[in-house]
């Protein structure tokens, strides 16, 4: 008789992508930061914007309405504070 050691549940990868979408979109704002004279890191910006949208298709059908809807809400504000950014 063999006994298993028991093992640790594995998440499920909906609450992984979701804090991964959102640190990047946190990212994101701290590249754009221009406060105290700092220049702000547009091209990082844009790669942590750019994997966020990709990681949220991947996902967003897999998700509750409502944590659709708070992902592309701070992915639509992520964008556009780029946007602005990028013009200045």
């Amino acid at each position: 008789m063999t006994t298993r050691a028991a093992s640790p549940e594995i998440p499920s990868v909906e609450p992984l992508l979701t804090e991964v979408i959102a640190t990047l979109a946190l990212a994101a704002h701290a590249y754009l930061d221009d406060e105290d004279g700092k220049q702000p890191d547009r091209s990082s910006a844009e790669i942590a914007i750019d994997v966020a949208a990709a990681a949220f298709e991947r996902v967003k059908e897999r998700l509750k309405p409502e944590e659709r809807l708070g992902i592309l809400q701070v992915l639509t504000e992520t964008r556009m504070t780029f946007v602005r950014k990028r013009g200045t």
